[in-house]
């Protein structure tokens, strides 16, 4: 039997619920309020324009979501996943698929595929024609940013690995090649060739020309003394 439930708006509770009864089946006491959350115990929140539930398959489909843990957001038309137990499933996003990812970092693509581990976010595999990353470097206003077929984030590294006809800037210098490896906290870029194949290609640009310093005059163009009275 499926159920509908339409303009809804899911502030999961249910994985928090999960997470807090296992536990105290494990004996184990829950946080104070004060404390700092670890990232599996940060509350996973699903709002969603309209969500439908069947009981026979134990999958939920919903459209318009947004699913946020923390600094990670995820956003699509349309997300399916079997049940709403985060401690261990992977959920499939489809149409205009942001990812927040932290810092000031945010993915793009056509269709995604987030993996839930303990009540976490652990990893997202965003797939387009192309997908793109891009991220505000700190300190700086410039860009960092990529595109390829298939981009994976990691959340524990924090990294991003682009490849199948990746290309990544970090603002100043462009790079391709078959595996690309952004680091978004440390903002380091990392490229591997392929052994045999495609190799690492990187444009590297001059700094912009500050102007050189200005030459003597000609003997003939230097201003004689004014003659003396």
């Amino acid at each position: 039997m499926a159920l509908s439930c339409r303009k809804a708006r899911w502030h999961t509770a249910l994985a928090l619920a999960t997470a807090a009864g296992a536990a105290a089946a494990a004996g184990v006491p829950a946080a104070p309020a004060t404390a700092v959350l670890q990232p599996g115990q940060q509350p996973i929140t699903v709002d969603a324009a309209s969500s439908e539930v069947d009981y026979r398959t134990n999958t939920v489909v919903f459209s318009q979501v947004v699913i946020s843990q923390g600094s990670n957001r995820v956003q699509a038309d349309r997300a399916h996943a079997t049940g709403l137990n985060f401690a261990n499933s992977r959920w499939t996003f489809e149409g205009h698929v942001r990812i927040d990812a932290e810092p000031r970092g945010n993915l793009r693509s056509d269709e995604a595929v987030v993996e839930f581990r303990d009540n976490r976010i652990a990893r997202a595999t965003v797939t387009g024609k192309p997908a793109e990353f891009e991220q505000t470097r700190s300190g700086s206003e410039q860009i960092a940013h990529g595109h390829a077929d298939q981009i994976v984030y990691d959340v524990n590294d924090g990294t991003v690995r682009l490849s199948d006809d990746a290309w990544l800037s970090d603002g100043k210098n462009e790079i391709t090649g078959p595996l690309l490896v952004y680091n978004i906290r440390g903002q380091t870029m990392q490229a591997v060739s392929a052994p045999g194949g495609q190799r690492v290609h990187i444009v590297i640009t001059p700094p912009a020309d500050k102007g050189e310093p200005p030459r003597p005059a000609p003997e003939g163009a230097r201003p004689q003394p004014s003659p003396q009275p």
